[in-house]
């Protein structure tokens, strides 16, 4: 009945909230949801024409799996099990075709390869995508890409080329980590630290010391340096207060069992807040699911 949540911070595909009010189980059981049971789309077949990198082929599939795609999975269906070719329901096609040559344009003297050569270094922005059947209908307002440009995949040399073919499907982290939405979802509890006793003067500055900056807080009042705690949910735990004789017994240092800090950082496949909406559904469709059983068992 207590039960809340309090969104504290969010910035771009970071977001920080606050789970107050439920037990240690729901709260791990929101974060192995987020890690593994959120569906993305990812690279899942590579189909190598030519690749005369020094890079091989394994490799290569294995860098390119990695790379995180901006595609709302909730438009695709899952791919049927043995199934090879792929449809427009659920299958994402992309190429990557470069190849390296010399710059006429460089000078002799130049050792610097941005300057000798041309396309010898392959970034993600060299994924282009191909639409499969009529998606070109279904999502004309689509922009099918990787989630940065900038992830370098392999060098080349004067040459060298790669030519491949990429299947993107529908998957489960559970399944792979590269289906995986979040780069971190984790959680900590609230801490809670009281001042047994007034901590005035140089003992405050100390104290203040000892905490992450922002934890304690030094007041002037009626000319004393006296010191409070200004926000607790800063602090990291380093217990360095207890090393100093003077502090140890004037501090105690707990946590609120019922209150959970959430931090949440997307992969930038879908926004954080988009995230944590579909892990509640999925953990709202578990209890279903759980209770559907209970009522399904015949009573004695």
């Amino acid at each position: 009945q207590s039960f809340r949540v309090d969104v504290i911070r969010e910035e771009g595909d970071t977001l920080e909230f606050d789970m107050v009010g439920i037990d240690a189980a729901i709260a791990n059981a929101f974060r192995r949801i987020l890690l593994a049971e959120v569906p993305t789309m990812a690279v899942e077949k590579v189909f190598v024409y030519n690749n005369t990198s020094i890079v091989q082929d394994e490799i290569l599939a294995h860098r390119l799996g990695l790379i995180p795609i901006r595609a709302d999975p909730r438009l695709f269906e899952y791919r049927n099990q043995g199934d090879q070719e792929g449809t427009e329901i659920d299958t994402l096609q992309f190429q990557l075709k470069i190849k390296c040559r010399r710059n006429p344009q460089a000078a002799k003297e130049s050792s610097d390869p941005d300057e000798l050569y041309i396309n010898h270094k392959v970034y993600s922005k060299h994924m282009t995508w191909v639409p499969l059947g009529n998606q070109t209908d279904l999502f004309p307002d689509a922009d099918f890409r990787p989630v940065h440009d900038d992830i370098l995949i392999a060098l080349l040399r004067p040459g060298q080329e790669i030519d491949v073919l990429m299947h993107c499907v529908k998957g489960i982290g559970k399944d792979h980590a590269k289906f995986s939405p979040v780069a971190t979802a984790s959680y900590r509890l609230l801490p809670d630290i009281t001042l047994l006793k007034p901590i005035e003067d140089e003992a405050a500055e100390t104290l203040q010391k000892c905490f992450s900056p922002g934890v304690i807080e030094v007041q002037n009042i009626k000319g004393k340096k006296v010191a409070r705690v200004a926000n607790a949910r800063l602090d990291t735990f380093s217990r360095e207060v207890f090393r100093h004789e003077g502090l140890k017994n004037l501090v105690r240092l707990a946590r609120v069992r019922n209150h959970y800090i959430f931090s949440v950082e997307s992969t930038g496949i879908l926004p954080p807040d988009v995230l944590v909406s579909e892990a509640i559904k999925i953990l709202i469709g578990k209890c279903q699911r759980f209770l559907n059983e209970l009522d399904s068992v015949p009573m004695e």
